[in-house]
């Protein structure tokens, strides 16, 4: 069987760990290691995309980083509880032409005994930036 500790119910110091293994491993920009996180039966909302199993996320994945140029990731615990955690998060990016973006949003976990994400809400809102704007380096 699939695990990925921390397990829950959180602490706030195992809620902390998930939220670091996740900024770490979407920053990445594997699909195939992200989508790991992920019960086989996810299901998310990505902005206005909904996406049902792991093989979503990561055709997903490879969709978003394909476009999203150069993605940098920092995610932030915001609460915590039982076997959810709810987290803030920027990233920045560029797509094709050049122009850099600073993403903003918030995300809702819920996690499966064995540690895995079972259910993914995200909210995002993109801000154009210029290159001396950026943050995330």
């Amino acid at each position: 069987m699939e695990s990925k500790p921390p397990f829950p119910p959180f602490t706030l110091k195992t809620a902390k760990q998930k939220v670091q293994a996740a900024e770490d491993a979407w920053n990445t920009r594997d699909p195939e290691r992200v989508c790991m996180a992920y019960t086989v039966d996810t299901e998310w909302r990505n902005r206005a995309e909904f996406l049902n199993g792991r093989g979503e996320v990561k055709a997903f994945l490879e969709r978003k980083w394909n476009n999203e140029l150069e993605y940098r990731l920092k995610k932030t615990l915001w609460a915590f509880m039982d076997n959810r955690i709810t987290v803030r998060f920027e990233y920045e990016w560029h797509d094709d032409s050049g122009q850099w973006y600073r993403s903003y949003g918030n995300e809702n976990w819920e996690f499966a005994s064995n540690g895995l994400m079972q259910k993914r809400y995200a909210s995002i809102n993109d801000l154009p930036i210029t290159i001396t704007e950026r943050k995330l380096t």
